[in-house]
This record gives C-alpha cells, structure tokens and sequence, in this order.
C-alpha cells in the first residue's frame, strides 16, 4: 500500500471518528451553538391578555380555571420568553404546585395570596424551565421510578445536566430533597380531591401528568401543549411517545381539557382536547411506519395538526 493511500485511509478514518464524536456528544454540541449560558432577557409586558388573567405583579399572571369543584390557577409566566405555565391545584386539605418555573422570579408568594393549605411542589420533569432551581419548597413530591430512586437513598436527589439542561441559561443542576414519593398510576389525595398520577414519557424519561378524574382535566407538562413538542433532546424517545399516548387515551375521555406547561402567545392558555392527543398518537404511529415524513435536517419537524408540530431526530438516529 503506498503512502498517499495510507494517508487517504488514515484522513477517512479520522473524519469518520470526528463525525462519530459529533453523533454521539450532539446534544452537548446542539446547546453549545444554540445558547451562550445566561438568561435571556424578558419580554415586553403585553397587555393583550385574557380579561380573566390578572397580573400578580410585573412577571407573573394568574388565571382561575373553571373547575366543577375545587379551585385551580393557571400561573403563567409571560414575560418569559418560553412562556411558561404552572398550574395550582388545590383541595380541601392541601395544594400541589405543577411545575414552578425556571426561578428567574419566585412563585411562591403569588401561591401564598392564592391558598394557605399545606404545599407539595411536584414538577412535570426535571428540567430548568419547570423546578424552580434557586427557589426552594419545603415539601417536594416526585414521580416514583427506580432509576431516580436508587439515586437517591437518602431522598436527595442530584439532578444531571442531561435531565436538567440549565447550562442553557447558566444555571447549574441542584440537588432535590424528595420528601414524597409517588408511584405512578397513584392516587394523590387533596382532601375532596384526587389526582391521578400518570407516567408520561417522551419528552423525558421522567415525565409525569396529573389527571383529576372528577373535574375531567390534565395537566400534562412538556409532555403535551400547543406548537412545538420536543422529542430530540437527552431522556427523549419517540417510542416512549408513542406508548405513553397509547396509554393516557385509554385513562382520559374526549371532554377531558388538557392544560401543558407553554404556550404560543397571550392571550390563550395553553389547552388542548382528546383530538389532539389522538392526532398525536396517529402520527407517531405513522412516523414509525414511515408512512408521515418530516421536514428540514436536525431536528426533523413532523406536522401533527394546525396546533402540533414534533420536533424529532433524523430518522437514521431514531430508535423505534
């Protein structure tokens, strides 16, 4: 073998161990070009919001959710630009917080002028955008799945920047001190209220949703809301997706409201029905067939419906 075809052969090996590198780091790559590590700035105050919504302050808005019984707010965080919703449950003898933001401002006075019963923070997944970081809860409840649980046998949980992603924004992966654990397909007991806890992954391993049977609601996190659904980032798995859709169309019904954790723009909230997780359940069907083909390079776009577009790998890098 002469010397230039040993040299070709040495450069194609190199240029294919470099574009194996980039594969298997791409998620560390993706964030390293999309952000630069601090928080972004706020938006602009829009005062095109809903006549039911009022603003708590100049960050957060509130917006009462018309539920048969119990009282339930939606927390919105419009000046954000993921535009962020968190969702106050609240029973008889206590509350559950969903979800609490990135921490950028602090959730919990508006929750105090909204209930004094006892508090359990329950966040949908665990990153950034949804535990609140810097802003702490005195009781932290947390979806029960064993590979969180053997991480933490003293119930303090040391979260990893690939379930957290707060290097996006400059914020380092806490620690969570878990003092309630909830087995998934549970109930959790709001006195004159109860959730169902749902195991919803997709968008993270992690992911949880809360069913209230009695007042037909879920409250779904990142796992489902209108525009964009994130299924190519580290945790994410369209084959978990797709199970996970199977699963929570046989629990809900067609009236059941769904409320997720983003929305578009002011004034709506992010709601969506039962057709809309069967759209998506039909298209990830389809996308594992081949049958629905998605747009652009990384990540791939796939069109659910006029509010849902999925946001995926390449088909070469899916793993059905």
């Amino acid at each position: 073998m002469s010397r230039s075809v040993r040299y070709a052969l040495l450069g194609t090996l190199a240029v294919l161990i470099i574009i194996s590198i980039a594969v298997w780091q791409r998620h560390i790559v993706l964030f390293s070009l999309a952000a630069d590590g601090t928080p972004p700035p706020l938006l602009p105050r829009d005062n095109n919001e809903q006549a039911a919504a009022t603003w708590f302050d100049d960050y957060f808005i509130v917006i009462p959710i018309q539920t048969a019984s119990g009282l339930t707010y939606a927390i919105g965080e419009p000046r954000y630009y993921q535009q962020n919703f968190n969702y106050l449950i609240i029973g008889s003898e206590r509350a559950v917080l969903f979800d609490a933001g990135s921490g950028g401002a602090d959730i919990r006075p508006v929750v105090a002028s909204l209930t004094d019963l006892p508090l359990t923070f329950l966040p949908s997944h665990l990153h950034y955008d949804h535990i609140g970081n810097r802003v702490t809860f005195e009781h932290v409840a947390l979806i029960d799945l064993p590979y969180l649980r053997s991480r933490a046998p003293d119930n303090q949980l040391p979260l990893v920047w690939a379930e957290h992603l707060g290097s996006s924004e400059g914020i380092d992966p806490p620690i969570l001190s878990i003092s309630e654990w909830l087995a998934p397909n549970s109930l959790l007991d709001l006195g004159d209220r109860e959730l169902k806890v749902l195991h919803t992954p997709g968008h993270t391993s992690d992911s949880a949703s809360l069913y209230d049977v009695a007042n037909q609601l879920l409250f779904s996190g990142d796992f489902l809301y209108p525009g964009n659904l994130y299924a190519f980032l580290p945790n994410s798995s369209l084959p978990d997706y797709a199970q996970a859709t199977a699963r929570v169309a046989e629990v809900i019904t067609e009236k059941t409201r769904i409320f997720g954790a983003h929305r578009v723009s002011a004034p709506d909230l992010p709601e969506l029905g039962y057709a809309d997780l069967d759209d998506l359940r039909g298209a990830l069907d389809k996308i594992r067939s081949g049958a629905l083909e998605g747009s652009g390079g990384f990540p791939l776009a796939y069109q659910v419906n006029e509010k849902l577009v999925l946001l995926a790998e390449p088909v070469w890098l899916q793993r059905w």
